[in-house]
């Protein structure tokens, strides 16, 4: 009844703290626009000035919304990835995704000199960019469903899924080694992350696809607790260890990839969130855990792209940057107070 309690308390306060790392969020920028105002955008009372309500509608809270959702997938993301492999460096593109959406829009960025000056200009555009990564990381999703129906070992898996993301990472570099500068940069800037230039259609493509992987997250929950206690209790209890691994494969492959295509590789969130999460609410029980993960993943994400607006300033710094100088001091202080990683 006291961890139940404990544990009311602690989604009550992350919820709170969530809302009010949204709202710090829009609020924050190159403008300063004070609470009250948004509320009255949000609500849509005409007593925001119209350029605010601009900001506010077509900029900030789409990109607060965006990172809500990246934050928490690849938070859920690197949890399952971590189960399923009961490895706590598993992270959510440890199955090569990323590498395969870094290869599409590589080949797009980087191989669109190959195909001709008319044909480069049509392939420079927001969605090429996008259908090029969803498509590259679509590719290595069936490549490692394919295999998983192969291989039982779920450590062989693993390793599979590393070597194509060392395939890709060898063609990215073959093709850098003959682009221009200005394409390098391009790819660079790409490679950076953000969660900002989305439009609302946009967004609802990417919450649609979001949704569907969490579901999928959501139905996992009684395998990935068997999993913990190893394939062999997990077997005894009735679980299709099949079935539970391509679910689960397949879910982190739909939020880790969808993530990369409208986002771009955003890194250490996946990886860390779970410890975090472990940290905080002291369990391995994954109806806990998914709804804490997705919490501290949005809170976590919203802050680091609060500091990379540099708010009162015009800069905007590389969001892959501030999710590591962010979040890695907050693990290692984490571990070293508590002494020990729960696993």
């Amino acid at each position: 009844m006291s961890a139940q309690k404990t544990y009311r308390f602690q989604f009550i306060g992350l919820t709170i703290g969530l809302l009010v790392c949204f709202m710090v969020n829009i609020s924050l920028g190159s403008i300063h626009i004070p609470l009250k105002n948004i509320i009255a955008s949000l609500l849509g009372t005409n007593e925001v000035t119209s350029n605010w309500n601009v900001i506010i509608m077509d900029y900030r809270l789409p990109k607060a919304i965006t990172a809500i959702m990246v934050g928490s997938g690849l938070g859920i993301s690197g949890l399952l990835m971590q189960t399923l492999f009961r490895n706590p460096l598993a992270g959510p593109f440890v199955l090569g995704i990323s590498s395969g959406a870094s290869l599409g829009v590589a080949l797009v960025i980087l191989g669109s000199g190959l195909f001709g000056s008319l044909f480069a200009t049509a392939l420079m555009t927001k969605w090429s960019i996008v259908i090029a990564a969803s498509l590259g990381s679509f590719l290595v999703l069936l490549a490692v469903l394919a295999v998983s129906n192969k291989v039982r070992d779920t450590m062989a898996i693993l390793i599979i899924g590393l070597m194509f993301g060392s395939i890709t990472a060898a063609v990215v570099s073959v093709l850098s080694y003959f682009s221009s500068a200005e394409q390098l940069q391009q790819y660079i800037f790409w490679g950076f992350g953000s969660v900002s230039n989305l439009s609302w259609y946009e967004l609802l493509i990417f919450f649609g696809i979001y949704a569907v992987g969490l579901a999928l997250s959501i139905t996992s929950i009684k395998g990935l607790n068997s999993l913990l206690l190893g394939d062999n209790y997990a077997k005894s209890l009735g679980l299709n260890l099949k079935q539970s691994r391509l679910i689960i494969i397949l879910a982190t492959s739909l939020i880790a990839g969808t993530v990369t295509a409208f986002a771009g590789p955003i890194a250490f969130i996946g990886l860390a969130i779970p410890h975090v999460t472990r940290q905080i609410f002291k369990t391995t029980n994954h109806k806990i855990l998914l709804p804490a993960v997705f919490l501290c993943g949005a809170i976590v994400m919203l802050i680091c792209d609060t500091v990379a607006q540099v708010p009162n300033s015009d800069y905007t710094l590389p969001i892959n940057a501030i999710t590591a100088l962010v979040g890695a001091p907050m693990v290692i202080w984490l571990l070293v107070r508590q002494r020990k990683m729960m696993f």
